[in-house]
């Protein structure tokens, strides 16, 4: 398996410029694999496609990645968007497609109803790959219609991939339909084994499979006891679930976590601490003794 470490950079991590860039630069030197901006449209959090923009121009080697929230957008104009970063970046965009938050703020701002999103995802993914694969695009669903639509900016890679997370069973039935990738988070590795079970099952119903090497988890870590305030955001998430399946303390306990998954098949890892570091190129060396574990 070829393992692969990024970093997600959360609430902190884009408060200001400054420290953002020092994070690329400190990510690209340690040798982490990718940086990782998470939509949260509510949130100090860059906005993703921004930022990633000025990561992927700052340095030639780091990867860059979303956890993107697709319902909402116009899915032309994200087609676009993507291919762009995709060519300026020369091939390094990662893409995980998400609904989004279910927090009342966040529907808002997205404008969206959140029993469509699902099926509004499904629409867009169909709507992106069809312009990125430089067919011409003549669509009436649900919720887009366009009538003989081309994009003349295609991505680097062929085929920009999009992987997808949730773990419900619907969403793993979509991810095996559509998905070319699955990375959730708050799993034991057990349940993560199970799910993708069920993912390879209904991708081979649909005639089509996953590559073994697309199979990842977010995971987390702690530099002393979880907090109360962690363990109750946790809990309101997950109802009992045990937080130490996904959150190791500090190297060695999520080099730990990292084994665990690595066990099950999974090989693909985006890590970010818990609770906001108050230097986040600090905390991100503090754990780089896991990238030993790439390959």
């Amino acid at each position: 398996m070829k393992v692969r470490i990024g970093v997600a950079a959360g609430v902190g991590a884009t408060d200001d410029s400054c420290g953002y860039l020092r994070l690329v630069d400190a990510l690209d030197d340690l040798g982490y694999d990718s940086i990782w901006v998470p939509d949260v449209i509510t949130t100090s959090v860059f906005d993703p496609i921004a930022a990633l923009s000025i990561a992927a121009g700052r340095c030639d080697r780091l990867k860059v990645g979303t956890h993107l929230i697709v319902p909402g957008r116009d899915p032309v104009r994200l087609a676009k968007e993507l291919a762009t970063l995709d060519v300026l970046s020369n091939g390094r965009l990662l893409l995980l497609g998400v609904l989004g938050l279910n927090q009342p703020d966040e529907l808002d701002a997205q404008s969206v109803v959140a029993a469509e999103r699902s099926a509004m995802l499904e629409e867009s993914l169909h709507i992106m790959r069809t312009l990125w694969a430089g067919e011409p695009l003549c669509f009436e669903g649900r919720f887009y219609n366009y009538k003989n639509v081309e994009l003349a900016v295609h991505p680097k890679q062929d085929p920009l991939e999009v992987w997808l997370g949730g773990q419900v069973p619907a969403s793993l039935r979509r991810c095996g339909r559509i998905g070319e990738g699955w990375m959730p988070g708050l799993c034991s590795p057990d349940e993560a084994a199970a799910m993708r079970e069920v993912i390879t099952s209904e991708a081979q119903a649909a005639g089509r499979e996953i590559d073994d090497e697309h199979f990842g988890m977010n995971l987390s870590w702690v530099t002393g006891p979880m907090s109360d305030k962690l363990l109750a955001s946790i809990e309101a998430r997950r109802p009992g679930f045990d937080p130490t399946h996904t959150i190791g303390c500090g190297a060695s306990g999520l080099a730990e976590r990292i084994h665990a998954f690595l066990d099950v098949g999974f090989s693909k890892f985006v890590i970010r601490p818990a609770e906001p570091p108050e230097d986040w190129s600090e905390a991100v060396e503090s754990v780089s003794e896991v990238l030993c574990l790439q390959t």
